[in-house]
């Protein structure tokens, strides 16, 4: 019998024993960790942009009329100086026939005043002989002298109508040449917003006919940097950046302006940074939208901590520290299999690691990112059926 009770003694302890021991595994925390790592790092400014022609014309009309010919279309090369349209001109040769018909009656009508100015004169110069013979009364000579000047007046009148007409002639003849369309620089036609037997009206404003793109080897690109991020951005930066159409290749440029002048778009303000890039095999289009990672620093050979590993804590304060000791930024490591904080300096950031700058730490030390539960956790057992 005493053997039996000390058989269910030793039972009773073991089992209490194996009962505390599981507990306590299972009160144990897992941790995910990462290696500290030697390498390159490169900090970048992220934006979205719009691919553009760095000079782009548009070219409209300044006289309205029906388009009689379009001599470009979509794509066309064309040369500066080049007719790409051409506006009905009947109107407006006879809009010039007119101005040089009232030319030649003004020429005429100066003539005229200039033979009456001739004829005054004589009828002047002799009502002086006859008033000094006392031929005639003072009041004739009075009326002679009026009509002199008055024919004198009537040839400067003459003179500014053909000045007037010859300006009327210079309009209608430039009105005319405005009828021909023609390109102001080499480019490409990007668009054409027109076709033959449409009308354009140039009354209030001028009509856009024609999108010319300079230079489609050279392109830029119109980003919108955040306000937080622009003071990061300088000049002359390198940029790389994808486009939808080629999602495997990656472009380059460099940053040519960063402009001052706010964009507001729902109290989100931005700033426009210009970026120029070259365009050689014409792979890159107008319009296009584009993904931009602007290159603020590069630091070569450097120790890298997981960006992870800086936001974790483990929720309790590491006992061997006081509350000063863990301001500021530092992470955690395992030491005899419980976490310790190291606390550490830190650089510039590729938004995955941080380079570290100091700290107690070395390449290839394991750091804690994360947690990850408890040991030896199982699922709860699913209910059972009722039947």
């Amino acid at each position: 019998m005493k053997k039996i009770i000390a058989v269910i003694a030793i039972v009773a302890v073991l089992a209490v024993a194996i009962f505390f021991w599981r507990n306590s595994k299972e009160n144990d925390v897992k941790f995910r960790t990462e290696k500290v790592v030697r390498g390159d790092i490169t900090s970048t400014v992220t934006a979205s942009g719009t691919v553009n022609a760095v000079t782009t014309v548009l070219v409209g009309t300044q006289v309205s009329g029906t388009v009689k010919e379009i001599f470009v279309d979509f794509n066309s090369a064309v040369k500066k100086n080049q007719i790409i349209a051409q506006i009905d001109p009947a109107t407006f040769e006879a809009q010039v026939e007119q101005a040089r018909a009232g030319l030649l009656l003004a020429k005429a009508n100066h003539e005229k005043s200039v033979a009456s100015l001739v004829d005054s004169q004589r009828s002047m110069n002799r009502a002086k002989e006859l008033f000094q013979k006392n031929l005639i009364a003072r009041s004739d000579l009075d009326a002679a002298e009026t009509n002199f000047l008055t024919a004198g007046a009537q040839v400067a009148a003459s003179k500014a109508q053909i000045a007037q007409a010859e300006a009327t002639l210079r309009t209608a003849e430039t009105n005319m040449r405005y009828t021909r369309i023609i390109s102001p620089v080499d480019g490409i036609v990007v668009s054409r917003n027109v076709d033959v037997g449409q009308t354009v009206a140039a009354s209030f404003q001028t009509p856009t006919l024609f999108t010319i793109a300079q230079d489609l080897t050279k392109m830029q690109i119109d980003t919108n940097v955040d306000e937080a991020d622009i003071g990061k951005v300088k000049t002359d930066m390198d940029v790389d950046f994808t486009v939808d159409a080629y999602p495997e290749t990656t472009f380059r440029g460099k940053v040519f302006q960063v402009r001052n002048a706010p964009i507001s778009v729902q109290n989100v303000v931005t700033y426009d940074v210009v970026v120029k890039v070259s365009n050689p095999e014409l792979k890159l289009k107008p319009g296009m939208t584009t993904n931009v990672s602007i290159i603020t620093s590069t630091h070569s050979n450097v120790l890298k901590l997981p960006k992870a590993a800086l936001r974790f804590s483990p929720g309790t304060p590491d006992k061997g520290r006081s509350a000063r000791q863990q301001k500021g930024p530092g992470v955690w490591v395992l030491e005899n299999n419980a976490p310790k904080r190291i606390a550490v300096s830190t650089g510039i950031s590729d938004g995955m690691h941080s380079e570290l700058l100091s700290g107690d730490l070395k390449e290839g030390q394991e750091v804690i990112v994360e947690s990850t539960g408890k040991a030896n956790e199982k699922p709860a057992a699913a209910a059972p059926k009722m039947f």
